[in-house]
């Protein structure tokens, strides 16, 4: 009867141990380091994918909280969601730098009850950027015109994102006049550089596919002495990207006249712009 009754108590010890114990969740984040640039439009501050995966035994309810070093300012403070065992969830999270901020490091903290990932913030200016030779990469952009929703911002196709899959959320720019053309879309390079390849990325998901909804027509031109310059010509577009090619050009600013899409509805909706 006493080997019973210590049995008892180390079992019921247990359980009561087990059911005091913590949810665990981990904080995940989608890159090792976050590289924010100075001076970009703060329509298009940086992103970064952040989550949490449970590590628990039972479904419950989730909570991550976020930090960022001042005067860096995060989108949101935490991040709550219903959570299964072994299941991951994930959301952007932009970073924004005011003007004024010094370059340096800062710190991104996501914690949890009993977890803590840091990722660094690097603030560098626009020209300490690794571009990996995209001369565009966050480089200042202008449009003819911004589709009354705030979340198709011009400066979006030079944040590196070539993916559609932002659309409608702040990531590929949508003009403002329907049917009516030409519309477009010039970066500046921050000063002369030899360009003689551009990359051009339209609208294209299952749901909204480039023959449908992307960009058909569009010249491509560069900047060279102060005019503008057509070095290519797109017509027939069906595909989600269009490489152009030209004889090399000494340009401090690239162009894209777009002059019809392939929707009925035919606005000029881009997701990126490369040049190279």
């Amino acid at each position: 009867m006493r080997v019973l009754a210590a049995a008892l108590a180390v079992a019921a010890a247990v359980t009561t141990t087990a059911a005091a114990a913590p949810e665990r969740l981990t904080p995940v984040a989608g890159a090792d380091k976050l590289v924010a640039p100075l001076g970009v439009d703060p329509a298009c501050p940086a992103k970064i994918k952040i989550g949490m995966r449970s590590d628990a035994r039972k479904a419950s309810y989730a909570t991550m909280n976020v930090e960022v070093d001042p005067p860096l300012t995060a989108s949101r403070t935490m991040l709550t969601s219903y959570l299964p065992p072994g299941h991951q969830v994930m959301a952007s999270l932009l970073v924004a730098v005011p003007p004024g901020t010094q370059q340096g490091t800062y710190g991104l903290r996501l914690r949890t009850q009993d977890r803590t990932l840091e990722v660094p913030v690097e603030v560098v200016p626009v020209d300490g950027l690794d571009n990996g030779g995209n001369l565009a990469l966050r480089r200042p952009v202008t449009a003819s015109s911004q589709h009354v929703n705030a979340n198709y911002p011009p400066c979006s196709v030079a944040d590196g994102d070539r993916s559609s899959n932002g659309w409608a959320g702040g990531n590929g720019w949508n003009d403002a006049t329907a049917r009516a053309w030409p519309d477009t879309l010039s970066i500046a390079l921050g000063g002369p550089r030899q360009v003689s390849r551009v990359d051009l990325y339209t609208l294209d998901t299952e749901r909204y596919p480039a023959s449908r909804y992307g960009l058909r027509d569009w010249d491509v031109q560069a900047q060279v002495g102060g005019q503008w310059q057509t070095v290519a010509q797109v017509r027939g577009n069906t595909a989600g990207t269009a490489r152009s090619d030209f004889a090399p050009v000494t340009a401090d600013a690239v162009r894209i006249v777009a002059l019809a899409s392939n929707g009925a509805n035919d606005y000029t909706r881009v997701i990126e712009v490369e040049a190279r």
